[in-house]
This record gives structure tokens, C-alpha cells and sequence, in this order.
């Protein structure tokens, strides 16, 4: 594994402050879809973006600020890349992508990769207004296909919940 540079910490650091175009309350780095950034050379940078999922249609879009925003410091080149292996997981998400997202009344994806501890037995979808498991499915899919529309039992309140991948 390479150790990044100073310089490459810094681009990253201002990539990954990009927000995602369909989840505006995360960044890319809370999202997990930012997986490098390597300097080329004076001036040249390629930034490595994994899809949250083949065909996205948010990558033209997150390819396009992080260039912006590269640009807006300096950076003259900018080459960003699709990287599609290993694939995204919601498991990238980082725990405060998870935190802004509930806090946003979106309900987070459940962890999928248990390293080394118990393995998770709950299928339950916690409602992110109240709390209560006590939830169901109204579609499969809501504002984005990485979305279901759920509504909780208990207040009654309709809430997204980002599916785990």
C-alpha cells in the first residue's frame, strides 16, 4: 500500500468535502465513494470514484465538482476515473454519513460486514423521527433507486431508508 503524500491528504481532504448530487446531506467521503487521489505530476491529479452502483447517474455529476473544486485550487488537470472494483458497499458509508443521515430523516443502511463480531439477527428498519422498529414498506423504491419509502407504525411518519448493498 502507498503511502499518500501531504499534497494528495489535502486534494483528497477537498474531494471528498464534495456533496453527493442526490444526498446533499453527505459528502463523498461520508458516502465512501471517494477512493484516491494520486498526484501525476505538476499540476495532474487523478481522483478514483467508485459508483454507489453500475450505470449511477450522480457520477457525471460528483466527477464534475470534484473538478471544480480542484480546479478552484489549483490543480490544473484533473482526470477523475470510475473504479468499479471492489465494489461499493454501504458498508463505506462512514458512521457519521450514517449519523447525518438519520439526523436527516433518512433511516441508514444496516451494516452488512461484521469483522470479527456477532453477527447481526435484526431485520428491523429503525424509524429515524421516533426510533421504533415498528416499521413497514410502502415502495420498493422512492426519490433514488439506492431508496425504499417506509412509514413508521408508531408515528406514522413516512421516512427513506437507504437500502443496504
Amino acid at each position: 500500500m502507498v503511502t499518500a503524500t501531504p499534497l494528495e491528504e489535502e486534494l483528497s481532504r477537498l474531494a471528498g468535502s464534495v456533496p453527493d448530487p442526490e444526498l446533499p446531506v453527505l459528502t463523498l467521503e461520508d458516502l465512501g465513494v471517494l477512493k484516491g487521489v494520486r498526484v501525476e505530476g505538476p499540476g495532474r491529479v487523478t481522483v478514483e470514484l467508485t459508483p454507489t452502483y453500475t450505470g449511477c447517474p450522480a457520477v457525471e455529476a460528483m466527477a464534475s465538482d470534484i473538478e471544480r473544486i480542484l480546479h478552484d485550487h489549483g490543480v490544473a488537470e484533473v482526470s477523475v476515473v470510475t473504479v468499479l472494483s471492489p465494489a461499493w458497499s454501504t458498508d463505506d458509508i462512514s458512521d457519521e454519513g450514517r449519523r447525518k443521515l438519520a439526523e436527516f430523516g433518512i433511516a441508514p443502511p444496516r451494516p452488512q460486514r461484521q469483522p470479527d463480531g456477532p453477527v447481526s439477527l435484526t431485520l428491523a428498519i429503525r424509524c429515524p423521527h421516533c426510533g421504533s422498529t415498528d416499521t413497514e414498506l410502502l415502495s420498493r423504491f422512492s426519490s433514488t433507486a439506492c431508496k425504499s419509502l417506509r412509514r413508521c407504525a408508531t408515528c406514522r411518519e413516512p421516512f427513506d431508508h437507504f437500502k443496504e448493498l
